[in-house]
């Protein structure tokens, strides 16, 4: 094949794509007039239809629109109504209030009138009564004061009569409803808080192991027994007592801190005041520990949370106090423990009730050591440890200082009188005993009518034997109480005390 043969193939080829192309060309362009034709076909159907869809919706507004206004006509029709009825009904109240107006002008006009008429005729009665007073007067021959006086007088003698009735009446329904109840639960109390007592004084007695001990504990030209009371503040009293010597001092912890030194001393056998300054420093411990294991276990044998451990150790020292031969710990504990008792059958705080039976001598730790009575001590210390006010009233109250408030006060004085009016368990001077029998008796004998009187029972009662001329048996009841009442406030005395009021009439005559 030559050259001009594969030209000619080249050149049909070329003439063949060129007659391709413009067939092509052709076909496409009557497919694009064909889809022009369609297109403008469709956007006229779609022009048709949007005209069609605009004149229905402009319709479907105008029903909606009519639809609407009609609604709002139909309803502001109806407010109107109902604002006409409204000032229809406000416009009657109008005239209703302005009627009554003019009624209450009315009844305040005929008010006023019959006032007038009221002050007039209250005046004429007090014309009236003076005059009847006054011719009163001169009919009796007695003023308005005299008349007064002369009917008191005259009804005195009945006045006492229903006076000592509804006394003895009242005294009767007391009885009934609160002496049973009281010895029920002061009896429950006492029997089930039993405590044993054990009588101290200011001194202690050590014994001795022989007499020798004796010369030892004094010491060389008695460089020991100074430096023992010199160390302890307490007096040692050596005598012919046999094996044994006596600590004197009226304070009983440092008495009780001696006390453990002579005892360690002896056991020791070293006595010389060097070792006996160290004794006493180990004495002092051992006391302070069982100062505040005493007061631990007072709080927790009575059941008694949350107390400043300063004043559980305060609490302990009254191990080491006494009163009337009592020890004050265990009294303390017992009150507490009694007042526990009738605080529960009360239906009170039990726990309240032996805080406060617990707490109500504090002050006596304390008065060997500062000034004042034990309660304006106690006062002090409870305040100071931030007891309840509740508390610190109880103890100000417990001795009849000041007024109880709550029944915890009267459940106080009540446990308080229990535990140390028991049978041992507090000794009494012998004078200070006879004084306040005579004492006694002489309160009694000052009231008028009062024939004998005679303290009897170890003063647990007074027996009165009455003047029947001067007393009438009307006059007993009244005079009995008055008898108590002059008891109680001038004479001191544990538990109480029956005025037992004695009246005859003798008659006597002689046959001739």
């Amino acid at each position: 094949m030559n050259i001009l043969s594969i030209c000619l193939i080249v050149i049909c080829s070329i003439a063949m794509f060129f007659i391709g192309i413009y067939y092509k060309t052709k076909k496409i362009q009557r497919s694009l007039s064909t889809a022009q034709d369609e297109a403008e076909k469709i956007i006229l159907n779609a022009k048709e239809i949007a005209e069609t869809c605009k004149k229905e919706a402009i319709i479907e507004g105008k029903d909606e629109i009519h639809k609407l206004r009609n609604e709002c006509e139909k309803e502001i029709s109806e407010r109107r109504h109902d604002i006409q009825r409204q000032e229809r009904r406000i416009l009657q109240k109008e005239e209703n209030i302005d009627k009554k107006l003019e009624h209450l002008e009315e009844k305040e006009e005929a008010l006023l009138k019959k006032q007038e008429d009221i002050e007039r005729k209250n005046s004429e009665i007090d014309i009236i009564r003076k005059n009847q007073f006054d011719m009163l007067e001169k009919i009796s021959g007695f003023s308005v004061n005299q008349a007064k006086s002369f009917l008191l007088e005259s009804l005195q003698d009945e006045l006492i009569h229903e006076k000592a009735l509804k006394i003895t009446l009242f005294e009767q329904q007391l009885k009934e409803e609160c002496d049973k109840k009281a010895k029920n639960i002061l009896s429950m109390a006492v029997q089930r808080c039993a405590s044993d007592y054990i009588v101290e004084s200011t001194i202690s007695v050590v014994p001795l192991p022989n007499e020798e001990m004796k010369g030892r504990i004094i010491g060389r030209e008695g460089r020991n027994i100074r430096a023992i009371e010199s160390s302890t503040g307490v007096d040692l009293i050596i005598d012919d007592t046999p094996e044994s010597i006596t600590l004197s001092a009226f304070d009983p912890v440092r008495r009780e801190i001696a006390r453990v030194a002579v005892e360690k001393l002896i056991l020791d056998g070293r006595i010389h005041p060097a070792k006996i300054e160290e004794i006493v420093e180990k004495s002092k411990l051992e006391v302070e520990a069982e100062i505040k294991e005493e007061g631990q276990r007072a709080v927790i044998s009575t059941g008694i949370n949350g107390m400043n451990p300063e004043l559980i150790k305060i609490l302990g020292k009254l191990k080491y106090r006494t009163s009337y031969g009592q020890n004050v710990l265990n009294h303390s504990i017992e009150v507490a423990n009694l007042c526990g008792i009738m605080a529960s059958e009360l239906g009170l705080d039990v726990i309240l009730a032996k805080r406060i039976g617990l707490l109500h001598d504090i002050g006596k730790a304390l008065d060997h050591e500062m000034e004042g009575s034990h309660i304006e001590l106690g006062i002090n210390v409870a305040r100071k440890y931030r007891e309840s006010e509740l508390v610190i009233h109880a103890i100000h109250s417990h001795h009849g200082d000041v007024e109880p408030k709550t029944p915890y006060e009267f459940i106080l004085q009540a446990a308080d009188t229990a535990s140390a009016a028991r049978p041992g368990a507090r000794r009494e001077n012998i004078e200070n005993y006879i004084k306040r029998l005579e004492k006694l008796e002489n309160i009694v004998s000052s009231f008028a009518g009062v024939k004998s009187c005679y303290a009897i029972q170890a003063g647990r009662e007074v027996r009165v034997m009455l003047n029947p001329e001067i007393v009438d048996d009307e006059n007993m009841i009244p005079l009995a109480r008055n008898i108590c009442n002059k008891i109680e406030n001038e004479l001191d005395y544990p538990g109480q005390i029956k005025v037992n009021l004695i009246r005859e009439s003798r008659a006597s005559d002689f046959a001739k």
